[in-house]
């Protein structure tokens, strides 16, 4: 059939894709997606803002629905479960981030899991249906994202996963639905209404909530779609529509099947060794090689005179003194002292004691930002330059490119296997981590993806 819009495009791309579609190369990245995400989440259900999403969740509570990761105790109806394990992904910035900006896994993969919990047992859900269904979420994300130059750089006005985020879930969950193409032009069509969050939130506990919506929203759409609900038919192809969210929307339509390549075979994400905003691993690296130089020279940090740091002008991500430890995940001036101080920086530099220790407080005092014209605020070609004049005039300097951990220098699967783990045994027994490492590792072969959330609901027993 002629597709003659780039909605009915995306519709028949979502209908139309098969596990035969997947390489090799897209399903190794999806895993180490989908492990990495699994475990940010079940670290983020310790968290404060996730607390408060589920005591919020619980009036929503259901015998027969789907899982919330790290409780054994507690089922929500399938929408309120993505919502609230999507908070937990994002809980303390610890999710995978990709290029152009979002984060895509924690929109997609709550959403999946909790849907595939509740459909029958006859058609329940096998691993590759799974990986499938995740790829294409990601895939729609990363499509849209493609269509403005806008959306390469740091964002400015709106949060991308709260974008871009929304319409991945719904065509993800739409998949494993089994939808037409029609009722997938449907369901993106009611997605955008859901789309969207300002920026301003950033660095607040109001943050999360946009992965959490993500996923909730358009596992929401998808099940509108099946009711009946419609929407504008063109929503891809207009300013007025998708078009909404960046001035220089340029939507194309989506290559045949025959020859279609995933936009993950090309562009792989970043996976964060500390939970932070992406920006800050820059900073992190590159203070973390001037402080071997310091203690090389014997320089203690109190002889500093000034800090100065070059980085892109992303002013969401200029906190000269945090006051919040969802601040100091969103500040280069924290993020480069504790490098400074402490050599490392790990989820334990966020808490009340550190956020305010004397130490950190005097040499933020130190720091100048400035923001050199060849500096984008781009997570493709941005660079970190730390440098330090020291009392005694003398002045040291280390530059960051492209830290550990960037699609560029990907992690190893030993230290995705570190990270993982120890999220993850922050709330589940070693039985149940190694049971999702297993589980994952072979999940093109498993025959019902539920099994992964029976690993999440078991808990660590009391000492």
């Amino acid at each position: 059939m002629l597709r003659k819009t780039v909605t009915e495009s995306f519709g028949a791309t979502i209908e139309g894709l098969k596990a035969s579609h997947l390489t090799e190369t897209v399903v190794e990245r999806s895993k180490r997606m989908i492990l990495d995400t699994l475990g940010v989440g079940l670290l983020g259900t310790n968290t404060s803002v996730f607390k408060k999403i589920l005591q919020y969740s619980k009036v929503y509570n259901a015998r027969k629905a789907s899982t919330v990761w790290g409780n054994s105790n507690i089922s929500l109806l399938p929408q309120y479960a993505a919502f609230v394990n999507g908070v937990a992904v994002h809980s303390m910035d610890f999710d995978d981030t990709w290029y152009p900006a979002t984060h895509p896994s924690g929109a997609v993969l709550p959403a999946v899991l909790a849907l595939a919990e509740v459909l029958p047992q006859q058609s329940k859900p096998s691993g590759m249906d799974l990986l499938l269904a995740f790829n294409v979420g990601i895939e729609v994300q990363g499509r849209l994202m493609r269509f403005s130059k806008e959306a390469s750089n740091i964002p400015k006005r709106f949060h991308p996963p709260a974008v871009v985020g929304t319409m991945g879930s719904a065509a993800a969950t739409s998949k494993l639905l089994h939808m037409g193409s029609a009722q997938c032009r449907e369901v993106l069509a009611i997605a955008a209404s859901y789309s969207g969050a300002p920026m301003a939130n950033a660095a607040t506990q109001t943050k999360p909530l946009h992965i959490g919506n993500a996923a909730r929203r358009g596992l929401e759409a998808s099940y509108l779609a099946l009711l009946g609900l419609e929407g504008n038919k063109n929503i891809l192809d207009m300013k007025s529509g998708f078009g909404a969210f960046y001035t220089d929307y340029t939507p194309d339509m989506l290559a045949g099947l025959d020859s279609y390549r995933w936009v993950l075979e090309d562009q792989d994400v970043a996976i964060k060794r500390f939970p932070a905003h992406l920006g800050m691993h820059w900073v992190a690296d590159a203070a973390t090689a001037l402080r071997m130089k310091l203690l090389e020279k014997n320089l203690p940090l109190v002889k500093i005179k000034k800090v100065v740091l070059k980085v892109p002008d992303a002013r969401y991500v200029n906190r000269p003194f945090p006051a919040s430890e969802h601040e100091a995940r969103h500040s280069f001036q924290f993020n480069a002292c504790t490098a400074l101080v402490d050599g490392s920086i790990s989820e334990e530099s966020f808490s009340d004691l550190n956020l305010h220790r004397q130490e950190i407080r005097d040499l933020l005092q130190k720091v100048l930002i400035e923001n050199p014209h060849d500096n984008h605020s781009n997570f493709d070609t941005m660079y970190c330059e730390v440098g330090v004049e020291m009392h005694t005039g003398e002045t040291i300097t280390e530059r960051c490119n492209t830290f550990y951990g960037h699609w560029r220098e990907p992690l190893s699967q030993y230290d995705l296997l570190k990270k993982f783990k120890a999220n993850a045994s922050t709330v589940l027994s070693m039985e149940a981590v190694q049971g999702i490492i297993d589980t994952v590792a072979n999940l093109e072969k498993v025959t019902d993806c539920t099994v992964l959330s029976s690993y999440l609901q078991v808990k660590e027993k009391p000492i």
